[in-house]
C-alpha cells in the first residue's frame, strides 16, 4: 500500500493556513495524515480537513485561484472546517464591510461579533476588545459524536473577530459579547470557530471524534 493510501486524513492545503499544530495534533493520536491540494488524493481520503486563517476574502480568492472549490463542495467524506475554514464552509461572509462568497455549504453567514453591549465586560471589569482571543467554554452542547465526552466545563481556545450566529445548524455555543456558533454542521460539513490543535486534552478528544465519525 502506497503513503498515499494509507492516509487517514489529509488537510487541503489552501495556502492560507499554518497546518504544521493541526498535523501534529492528528498525528499525536495516532493517525497518518497527509497535507494536498491533489484532487485524487484528497477526494480518496476517509477524513478532510479544512484549516484557515486570515481574512474570507483573500482565503476564497485562493480557493478559486486554485480551482478547489468545485473539488471541496463535491466531497461526501467528513469534512472539518477549522476557525476561518468553518466561516468559508457558510453562505457568505461580511469581513471588513466586504460581502465574500463562500462555499455555501453550511446555510448561515459570518458577521463582526457585537461587543458593544453595556455590559460586555471582561472579569477585570474592562471592555470586551476584538480580536475575541484566549480560552473559552461552550454552552447548549448538542448529543452530535463531535462532541461526545466534551462538557460546558472543558476549555477551547479562540482567536476571532468574526462569527456565524446560532441558528438550526448550530452544534454549540460560545459567549463573548453576543452568543455566537462555536459549532456548526450540515451534511457531512462540520465547523468548529476554535482551534482544537491548540486547545488541549480537550481539543484532542474532539479530533478523536471526528477521526471516528462514521
Amino acid at each position: 500500500m502506497s503513503q498515499e493510501q494509507a492516509y487517514q486524513a489529509l488537510i487541503i492545503d489552501t495556502g492560507c493556513a499554518n497546518i504544521n499544530s493541526l498535523k501534529f495534533a492528528i498525528e499525536r493520536l495516532g493517525y497518518v495524515v497527509g497535507v494536498s491540494r491533489d484532487e485524487a488524493k484528497i477526494k480518496q481520503a476517509p477524513r478532510v480537513f479544512l484549516p484557515g486563517v486570515g481574512s474570507a476574502e483573500f482565503a476564497m480568492q485562493g480557493i478559486n485561484e486554485l480551482e478547489l472549490k468545485q473539488l471541496i463542495t463535491s466531497l461526501t467524506q467528513p469534512v472539518l472546517g477549522i476557525c476561518l475554514g468553518m466561516q468559508l464552509l457558510t453562505r457568505q461572509s461580511f469581513e471588513n464591510g466586504v460581502q465574500t462568497d463562500c462555499l455555501n455549504l453550511i446555510d448561515t453567514e459570518v458577521n463582526g461579533i457585537d461587543i458593544s453591549g453595556v455590559n460586555d465586560m471582561q472579569s477585570n471589569g474592562s471592555g470586551l476588545r476584538l480580536p475575541h482571543m484566549g480560552w473559552n467554554t461552550l454552552s447548549n452542547i448538542s448529543d452530535n459524536p463531535l462532541f461526545t465526552g466534551i462538557g460546558e466545563d472543558d476549555y477551547f481556545y479562540f482567536v476571532h473577530s468574526y462569527c456565524a450566529p446560532v441558528s438550526e445548524h448550530t452544534l454549540a455555543q460560545c459567549q463573548y459579547g453576543q452568543s455566537f456558533s462555536a459549532s456548526i454542521y450540515q451534511n457531512n460539513f462540520y465547523g468548529v470557530q476554535f482551534h482544537p490543535e491548540r486547545s488541549g486534552i480537550s481539543g484532542a478528544r474532539l479530533l478523536q471524534n471526528f477521526m471516528e465519525l462514521v
